[in-house]
């Protein structure tokens, strides 16, 4: 049987096959315990993790004393936003987020809400974008957190972080930043956008699962409490066994996109207009969520008016693999939150996708995926005039 056609990547990528390379030596003959620091099997492992915290660190422009090993992404929003709120409880009482946040993030934000933080909840402009003199007027003297995803995990927004970052260092906040879709993608610099902790994935960026960093910013100094306690490792962040193979996996993906990353922006992007191009030439009335320039290069988000979102999935699954804008579970359907936040009405958001085009994405990926999104919707009802992108 044929596989379908992979247009996910920002649920997952595909391992890089150098990265890959890089790995495979830690599973076997190099497995030493990175903590072992009595023998040479330990020294070896130990070598590498701080290579691969370099390699991660040179990438988002920080210091390599100040990256943080963990599982992931979410680990890595939990430990900031938890850990920050809670050593200043006392002194500063106030978080400020976005309504469009990753579900780990609102949880996490919604957790220390429990514990007794004030939480101003901003919400977005159309496009998907906020609006920069609102996020001033949130910040006040009790703000001890902002957090700001950069690169928007459904509808590929890029929020303008170097301002908002300017805000928070010139009110004393400090500013975290799920940038689980933007490490990789898009050139970052903790310094010159003022990010006090950034939350990376190494399986958003072509590297393995079950890996991810936190960068934690030492001047001026960023303080929070760990979540777990143990032996003490990752500057007694993250205690545990580092685990070498995934680090260094972490560290050749990190290497591996400082050095593509132009070329892969270039080449995805305009692979990404082919695919909307080729839709909108066979459903005109198809509407792109989110900000069409201020966007990632292999983000779509399509909405198309008067066609049932389950039947839609349905009929485009054994063929091509997108997201649902829709968060399932056995007994209901509801609409991606992200998009009602943009004033999508329910049956215009349930009837949505996500496409994430990707480094090993093909041109003829994108021709057949054109074909079936065409003849799929059109078979649905999609494409004959119910609503224009305009109404």
């Amino acid at each position: 049987m044929t596989r379908p056609v992979y247009l996910d990547n920002h649920a997952t990528t595909p391992l890089d096959p150098r990265v890959l390379d890089a790995m495979l030596p830690y599973f076997k003959e190099k497995f030493g315990n990175p903590h072992s620091s009595s023998h040479s099997f330990g020294d070896e492992a130990a070598d590498a993790v701080e290579k691969a915290r370099a390699q991660v660190a040179d990438l988002i422009g920080a210091e390599a004393r100040e990256i943080i090993f963990t599982s992931g992404a979410t680990e890595s929003n939990n430990i900031s936003i938890q850990g920050a709120a809670r050593f200043h409880k006392g002194k500063k009482n106030h978080i400020v987020t976005v309504v469009t946040e990753h579900k780990c993030v609102l949880e996490s934000v919604r957790h220390m809400e429990d514990e007794g933080f004030d939480v101003t909840r901003l919400a977005v402009e159309k496009d998907g974008l906020i609006d920069p003199r609102r996020f001033a007027e949130a910040l006040t003297e009790q703000t001890v957190l902002a957090t700001v995803m950069s690169v928007h995990n459904e509808i590929g927004v890029i929020q303008p972080l170097a301002e908002i970052g300017r805000m928070c260092r010139e009110k004393g906040v400090y500013l975290q930043s799920d940038c689980a879709q933007a490490v990789g993608k898009i050139p970052l610099d903790v310094n010159e956008m003022n990010i006090d902790l950034m939350s990376i994935s190494g399986h958003k960026v072509y590297g393995p699962k079950g890996i991810g960093a936190l960068y934690l910013r030492r001047r001026p100094r960023t303080r929070v409490h760990p979540l777990f306690h143990g032996g003490g490792q990752e500057r007694g962040m993250r205690s545990g066994t580092v685990p070498a193979p995934l680090v260094v996996g972490l560290g050749e993906a990190c290497a591996v996109a400082a050095e593509d990353m132009a070329a892969d922006h270039a080449r995805v992007g305009k692979l990404r207009d082919r695919l909307l191009d080729g839709v909108r030439a066979g459903i005109p009335d198809v509407i792109l969520n989110g900000d069409a320039e201020c966007r990632v290069a292999g983000n779509l988000n399509l909405s198309f008016p008067g066609v049932d979102g389950n039947a839609m999935m349905a009929a485009l699954r054994p063929h091509i693999c997108v997201s649902s804008g829709s968060a399932c579970t056995s007994t209901s359907v509801e609409p991606s939150y992200s998009l009602v936040a943009l004033g999508l009405d329910k049956d215009l958001a349930h009837g949505s996708f996500r496409v994430g085009v990707g480094r090993f994405t093909t041109d003829a990926e994108i021709d057949t995926a054109i074909g079936v999104i065409v003849d799929q919707i059109t078979a649905l009802g999609g494409g004959k005039g119910v609503r224009t992108a305009a109404e």
